[in-house]
């Protein structure tokens, strides 16, 4: 992805990159994620973009944003073109790319789940399209024992055997453990990092992978940068983002950026499921974990068993996005299009038509089931619901189970089948 930089990325980075060029330090005092949030939010109201503040008539647009950025350190920011030449050469010489919200290399799953909360800029070194593949996100403790190590590890070779990308955070530890076992294994993986990607891409265990095309290593934060407490943290919900599920191998209880990052997925982000580790001692911290509502790991021992997991975690992300409700808009908008443009008594108008509230995931799943068993004239197995609906068979089991529960569907036996209570006539 070695290209030219989009004039909107260039100024982008001008505005929030720290532009550090072989030094350990920022270059000026560019805008905090927040701010630059509100000036992009300023600029669509313009319809226009942060590459517009780089046209030789910019000076209109500038006192415009006066109101959140002063004149005097927005033109600064914008004045580092030299710098900003100096640090493009240096990446693409470590064929380090570069890409902001707006381009199409974006980390697409970032962009549809942190949405606002994005970071405006992503540097990788590395396949970029591994970044679509989602998988397993393997996080834990920085300091473990050697058993834990090597459980983390075969996870890793588990995931290569299920064809699954592994996603971690590069920290030793954990991290480091599980993204060995896939690559030494053959495996995919995307490694977010915290800090310091440049040097981290450098490393010969490391540089033979990403020339592989298996190794893709991206962070929010400038190639040169060093460790921040901070950055780890918000390095966190990047890890998960990137994901189908989560496997959370140790976590200290109430401290530390594990412990962090999967409480904030639990109770407020909520991108995947948080699995917790069930092999092996427990501590606190897992425990902690499984009561704020993780689920506890199966400890999946086949690749059939791995592949079975993740594709019913995805399948059913897959599921609920092919569900019915554009069709329903569609209707709706030809309904509105057909009210009269012009009447004379606001009492003519017809009435607006009626519009159900959105849908839960579950809740469209379950119409999916109701509907693909509508139309059958058999009582179906799970394991037919399973391939109808493109999920995993214990998914499929799952959702029939709750909808018997509801009294929506009965469970027939010997063999076990299911069918809608409704139509219980049809199929006796």
């Amino acid at each position: 992805m070695n290209k030219a930089l989009s004039p909107n990325t260039q100024a982008t980075l001008l505005l929030t990159a720290p532009l550090i060029a072989g030094r350990n330090e920022p270059s000026s005092d560019m805008l905090t994620p927040g701010e630059y949030r509100r000036l992009v939010q300023v600029l669509r109201e313009r319809h226009q973009r942060p590459a517009d503040l780089l046209a030789p008539d910019a000076q209109g647009l500038i006192e415009a944003c006066q109101r959140l950025v002063e004149r005097n350190r927005l033109k600064r920011l914008l004045a580092r073109g030299f710098l900003l030449s100096q640090a493009i050469e240096r990446w693409q010489t470590r064929a380090i790319w570069v890409a902001s919200s707006d381009d199409d290399e974006y980390p697409k799953r970032l962009k549809a789940r942190l949405k606002d909360d994005a970071p405006p800029i992503i540097y990788g070194c590395g396949d970029a399209a591994i970044l679509d593949t989602g998988g397993l996100a393997v996080v834990g403790s920085r300091h473990v024992d050697d058993v834990l190590i090597a459980y983390t590890e075969d996870v890793g070779r588990l995931a290569d055997q299920a064809r699954c990308t592994i996603v971690s955070g590069g920290a030793r530890g954990v991290d480091q453990a599980a993204m060995r076992g896939a690559l030494e294994a053959g495996g995919k993986v995307v490694g977010i990092l915290a800090d310091s990607l440049e040097r981290t891409a450098m490393m010969r265990e490391h540089r033979n992978f990403i020339l592989d095309e298996r190794l893709v290593l991206i962070s929010p934060y400038d190639p040169l940068a060093g460790f921040n407490v901070g950055h780890a943290m918000q390095r966190n919900k990047l890890i998960y983002a990137e994901a189908d599920l989560a496997l959370v191998v140790n976590a200290d209880y109430e401290k530390g950026g594990t412990w962090a990052g999967a409480v904030e997925q639990l109770e407020r982000l909520r991108f995947v499921p948080v699995y917790a580790r069930s092999k092996g001692a427990t501590n606190r911290g897992l425990e902690a974990l499984l009561r704020k509502g993780a689920l506890r790991w199966t400890e999946p021992e086949t690749p059939e068993a791995l592949t079975e997991l993740t594709m019913g975690e995805a399948g059913a992300r897959k599921a609920a996005s092919q569900t019915e409700l554009p069709t329903l808009v569609s209707e709706v908008s030809e309904q509105v299009s057909e009210v009269p443009q012009t009447v004379d008594h606001v009492s003519e108008l017809p009435p607006p038509p009626l519009v159900q509230p959105p849908l839960t995931p579950a809740d469209e799943l379950f119409a999916k089931v109701r509907q693909l068993l509508d139309r059958m004239r058999t009582p179906l197995t799970d394991a037919a619901v399973a391939s109808a609906l493109g999920v995993s068979k214990s998914q499929a089991a799952a959702w029939l189970h709750r909808l018997v529960k509801e009294g929506v569907l009965e469970k027939l036996t010997k063999p076990v089948r299911y069918r809608l209570k409704s139509q219980s006539s049809l199929f006796e």
